[in-house]
């Protein structure tokens, strides 16, 4: 059996990683700092000019029918270079369940905008206290006792919450609700809650996975600057010792989220536990990472002075988000300890049962 991923999708992320390489340096997130802004217009211009924003969108609704194992190393390379712009939280969260809704006038007229790149939609999900970008979007999905509403902007209150990470404009979103307003019913909107989950876990553990190769490099590139007593610090066994042991880190999670996106689809006690499995690694390997990093740097990496603080406040805010470590080690529990387990079953595919 083949794992690798095809030339399709390898070649897909390339041009995502070489317009993110140019357009998106840790310069440019600098000056929206300074700016006080958390995206840059010009930017996510070309994002959308790339034509990726209907990726999980069958084709029949005018999307690219492609799966999360075709975002996946997408969403890994908007992780490493903090791309501020929501395309993962747009292509791979709210368009598809918003092309998942059931069929209305509303949500379809939004969703051909949002195709276009002429509108954003921000998602609300019981996983998260608060909504993300809901300031700069057309419309929110709110969650309401389980039904899911569309609600524009204007007709919301919204109240901005402190965020660790500038570029994640958090806020309460509270709305009038009623039957004009609501696109699905709680038993409707049950099973897109869910997948919208644990497509919200996967795609955190491959930005949180792009961020912890981020991190790690930005410490081996300034080993190789840093002089003390005439040699690059880098030339020390014990930094040396530390940076590999992140990088190890890194290749062992890598392959977990990677799995986790090839089977996100079937749902079911296995493949929840691979999502959440993944977030974990992811996790673990970013944190290991930046404090790697911090380290490397030594009192300056505790500063806005160095890039390396930027990556760790993102890795910091998707720790957290689409479920807590806790949460999904429960969720891993759950399969462990309510499944059978053994190598003809922890190696398998599974089903939507285990």
């Amino acid at each position: 059996m083949d794992f690798t991923f095809s030339e399709e999708q390898v070649m897909m992320a390339g041009v995502v990683r070489d317009l993110l390489e140019s357009e998106c340096p840790a310069s440019a997130l600098r000056q929206l700092m300074a700016e006080g802004k958390a995206h840059d217009d010009h930017r996510w211009g070309r994002i959308t000019e790339l034509g990726l924003l209907g990726a999980l969108v069958s084709e029949a609704a005018g999307g690219l029918g492609l799966g999360e194992i075709d975002l996946v190393l997408v969403a890994e390379h908007c992780g490493y270079f903090g791309l501020p712009e929501p395309l993962i939280d747009t292509a791979g969260l709210a368009l598809p369940l918003l092309a998942a809704l059931p069929e209305g006038p509303r949500a379809a007229r939004l969703l051909e905008r949002a195709l276009a790149g002429a509108a954003t939609v921000a998602l609300g999900h019981p996983a998260n206290p608060f909504v993300l970008g809901a300031d700069s979007a057309e419309a929110i999905l709110v969650p309401v006792d389980g039904a899911l509403h569309l609600v524009d902007r204007a007709d919301a209150r919204l109240t901005a919450q402190p965020s660790i990470d500038p570029f994640r404009r958090l806020y309460r979103v509270e709305a009038e609700t009623s039957a004009a307003t609501q696109v699905a019913d709680s038993v409707t909107a049950a099973p897109l809650l869910a997948a919208a989950l644990n497509r919200g876990a996967l795609f955190a553990a491959a930005q949180l996975l792009g961020l912890a190769q981020r991190t790690n490099d930005l410490a081996i590139a300034y080993a190789k600057e840093r002089q003390q007593f005439g040699k690059p610090i880098g030339s020390y066994q014990a930094l040396k010792h530390h940076m590999a042991t992140v990088q190890v880190k890194i290749e062992f999670a890598r392959p977990v989220v990677h799995a986790a996106a090839a089977m996100a689809t079937r749902g079911g006690l296995h493949a929840d536990a691979r999502i959440s499995h993944a977030k974990l690694a992811a996790t673990e390997a970013a944190d290991l990472s930046a404090r790697t990093a911090v380290q490397a740097h030594g009192a300056m990496g505790y500063s806005w002075e160095v890039d390396v603080h930027v990556f760790l406040k993102r890795g910091l805010a998707l720790a957290n988000s689409w479920g807590t470590p806790h949460f999904h080690r429960e969720r891993v529990a759950a399969r462990v300890f309510g499944a059978p387990i053994g190598p003809d079953q922890t190696f398998t595919q599974g089903n939507t049962n285990g």
